[in-house]
């Protein structure tokens, strides 16, 4: 299960960037942050709550601290209390303004934690939309092995002692980059894009069977690695059996689902004398090609189609033709 993400966590991440500092008393900080998401509270602050998404992080910019300034102290209190009963967050106030009174006071008696940040408004979005983005994303460990092999990244499966870890070996050495080995950890970005990485502590370093403990950089040299590379086939390594039925045509694709993203998957028998490297590279240009637009399966199928199309035109012809 994944650890909850605090307010703490968050203002680690964002104190630099935003060049935060906290504002009123230190508390809070335990408090969980449901979702990524930063708005501001916009008609809230007059009142309405009919829509107000109270468990996102809220940004206070110079609009709404002008807007607050212009109420009468009744009514500004009145709209701050509804505002802090909903048990926000967290809350930042950009451009270095100070706080309207009585906010502090209203949000240290709710345990709400505010912080100021001297950016504009526009700023603080932009820096710290992506710094969140990454903080909430959805992520999975797999086991496998990862490559980047002619810029297309190659997630090897199949079980253990199959030959993921030997496979991206000699791709390593046909100057291809290895990522990942065993271990994967992957992050999606967006909504279709799955990002994965090595372990910290593993740094490249792959284990072969008989062999035991290689480090990739040093003996291949720093161009043989790369910290990080999007997944975009899984090729499945199987072992071949009598009963194995393989895709001829490569027609009927067949796919597999990573954290709810849809992945191109490509299973390879194997036996005897197969050479799984050069599949492999095969496997990421016809990737490229497709990405092109270039389909070599459809064409041949649209081009034996039309042969057929017209064979069977010729028969008919020939068949209505009475001279």
């Amino acid at each position: 299960m994944t650890p909850a993400i605090t307010v703490g966590k968050v203002i680690a991440r964002l104190r630099e960037i935003l060049e935060l500092e906290q504002l009123g008393q230190v508390t809070g900080t335990d408090r969980v942050v449901a979702t990524g998401e930063m708005s501001s509270p916009g008609l809230a602050l007059a009142g309405y709550v009919g829509r107000f998404v109270a468990d996102r992080l809220q940004v206070l910019g110079e609009t709404e601290i002008s807007y607050l300034r212009s109420l009468g102290d009744a009514e500004r209190r009145a709209n701050l209390q509804r505002f802090c009963a909903f048990g926000l967050p967290c809350v930042f106030v950009t451009k270095a303004q100070d706080p309207v009174p009585p906010l502090l006071e209203l949000v240290d008696a709710a345990g709400i934690p505010v912080y100021r940040s001297p950016l504009k408004t526009a700023d603080f979005y932009r820096l710290a939309k992506p710094v969140i983005e990454e903080l909430f994303a959805a992520t999975s460990t797999l086991h496998g092995s990862l490559a980047d092999v002619f810029g297309v990244g190659l997630l090897f499966t199949g079980a253990s002692g199959i030959g993921k870890s030997e496979c991206v070996l000699d791709l390593v050495e046909r100057g291809h980059r290895l990522v990942a080995d065993d271990l994967v950890f992957v992050t999606r970005r967006g909504n279709d894009v799955l990002i994965g990485r090595g372990h910290a502590l593993q740094r490249h370093v792959m284990e072969i069977r008989g062999v035991g403990l290689i480090d990739i950089s040093h003996i291949f040299g720093v161009r043989a690695v790369r910290q990080q590379k999007r997944i975009e086939v899984v090729v499945q390594l199987v072992e071949w059996s009598e009963h194995s039925v393989a895709d001829r045509t490569g027609l009927d694709g067949e796919t597999t689902d990573i954290l709810g993203v849809s992945l191109p998957r490509i299973t390879v028998y194997l036996n005897p004398g197969k050479n799984i490297t050069v599949i492999a590279e095969v496997i990421a240009m016809n990737h490229l090609l497709k990405y092109s637009g270039m389909d070599a399966a459809q064409i041949f199928n649209e081009r034996l189609i039309t042969h057929m199309r017209q064979a069977s035109e010729i028969r008919q012809y020939l068949v209505e033709d009475d001279e």
